[in-house]
């Protein structure tokens, strides 16, 4: 309750700033990572506007700026210290101009560290565990006008404010988050540091949340976890319920890990009429060696086990992976495996990556480096070969029709989510709206999405 109350605390003094300065005060959030951030920077959007705030379009003419982290890859923290360290001018010219940083990256000690070293100018601190604080941390900063920091080790005990919220930033799409953290311990992530062992919700609270969404408008949800495969209380279970809910057209979820992938779950897939027919299923490599190394608890040939079986139960399914290249270690061989395990799973796409060390992973303190010009290149080949399968994927849809939900009015995405540009006939465009299940013809594509008219 004591989160309610800064709720209104902060309000009152939103009230306040609009009798002095004849406007309300506004706010600039930046998502930066997985999909689970995007929701959780829902929730803190909703917060803000109950807490008396209005959305900016950039972060030089808010008055609150809030970046929501990710620190899966050093690319993500070095662009997100960049976009802070833009932010000391705005700083001096604008002092009462609010810099928040949340998510991942402020559960790391050397982040913490380096914050207090070189980004002084950042007013509020808060990690993974316990964004329902945020109202009482603005509070304290508004309040005080002293940096406002909460780091916790693990979540808060409380149930998670606005848990049914149904605020959203796309009006038909919604991600549900039905557990937090992961116990998996793969040798190069550094999720389970950050994001905690694994703590499941309950399947009548997230059922609660989808049902209230579903009365909103929402069309299609997207059920998050970093392996919702361990979902506690039964994953095949939970989405069984889900397709049982009134409104609800399109079911997703991601991510899925290999070595958790059950008959019933795939069972589930085929069955359940609202569930999309496509799965994203990291495979990171196709070398069981480097799999080993990376405590992954699979091997090349089970993996491509599942894929077979699932292409056997399902065979519209749409098949997508990520991978990683240049994990310590791996050699030429290894690489030409994966190449292999790609070709034979035949993936309609793929989210491909350079291996990136982070510090306090045990990959970190592995010693045989890949030279970064020998890794670029196995890259390099990797994204030919992934895009080559993706076209010829994206080739089989022309001249057929697909169901595709719209997004907007001139684009949307299949079942097996692929992204479709489609030009209108018979309709005006003003009467496509986001939800609308249409039928598309594909007349053509690219690499990453199809062209199709309504017919």
């Amino acid at each position: 309750m004591k989160n309610f109350e800064y709720i209104q605390r902060v309000e009152t003094l939103s009230n306040g700033f609009f009798a002095e300065n004849f406007r309300k005060p506004t706010m600039f959030i930046q998502t930066f990572g997985c999909q689970m951030n995007e929701r959780e920077s829902e929730k803190l959007n909703s917060l803000l506007l109950a807490m008396g705030y209005l959305e900016s379009p950039s972060e030089e003419s808010a008055d609150l700026v809030l970046y929501n982290t990710c620190c899966v890859r050093e690319k993500a923290e070095t662009k997100i210290f960049g976009k802070l360290g833009s932010l000391k001018s705005q700083k001096r010219t604008q002092p009462n101009k609010i810099v928040a940083l949340c998510g991942c990256m402020p559960q790391r000690p050397e982040v913490i560290e380096e914050i207090n070293a070189h980004y002084k100018h950042i007013d509020i601190i808060f990690g993974t565990f316990n964004k329902n604080s945020f109202p009482k941390l603005l509070y304290q900063r508004l309040t005080t006008g002293k940096r406002a920091v909460e780091i916790l080790t693990e979540h808060e005990e409380e149930s998670e404010l606005l848990e049914n919220d149904t605020t959203r930033f796309l009006p038909h799409k919604a991600g549900i988050t039905i557990m937090h953290g992961c116990n998996n311990f793969c040798a190069y992530c550094i999720v389970p540091y950050v994001r905690g062992r694994e703590k499941s919700r309950k399947i009548a609270d997230i059922l609660a949340e989808i049902t209230a969404l579903a009365n909103d408008g929402v069309k299609e949800v997207m059920l998050l976890g970093q392996n919702v495969n361990s979902y506690e209380y039964g994953f095949a279970e939970l989405i069984q319920q889900v397709n049982e809910i009134e409104n609800i057209q399109r079911i997703r979820f991601m991510t899925s890990h290999p070595k958790d992938l059950s008959d019933d779950l795939i069972a589930t897939i085929k069955n359940c009429e609202k569930v999309c027919k496509h799965l994203h299923l990291p495979v990171q490599s196709g070398s069981s060696r480097i799999l080993q190394a990376m405590n992954r608890g699979y091997t090349q040939e089970h993996y491509l086990e599942l894929t077979n079986k699932l292409k056997s139960a399902i065979p519209n399914i749409t098949l997508t992976t990520d991978i990683i290249v240049g994990f310590p270690g791996e050699t030429e061989e290894d690489f030409l495996q994966t190449l292999e395990t790609v070709r034979l799973a035949n993936f309609a796409g793929a989210f491909t990556f350079l291996y990136s060390k982070r510090s306090g992973t045990p990959a970190a303190d592995l010693t045989e480096i890949i030279p970064k010009s020998t890794a670029k290149e196995r890259f390099d080949r990797l994204v030919e070969l992934v895009n080559s399968l993706q076209l010829k994927h994206n080739q089989n849809y022309i001249g057929k029709n697909v169901a595709v939900m719209a997004d907007s009015a001139t684009s949307g995405r299949t079942d097996g989510n692929v992204l479709v540009h489609f030009d209108i006939d018979k309709l005006e465009t003003s009467q496509v709206k986001p939800g609308d299940i249409l039928s598309v013809k594909i007349i053509g594509c690219q690499t990453f999405y199809l062209k199709g008219t309504v017919e």
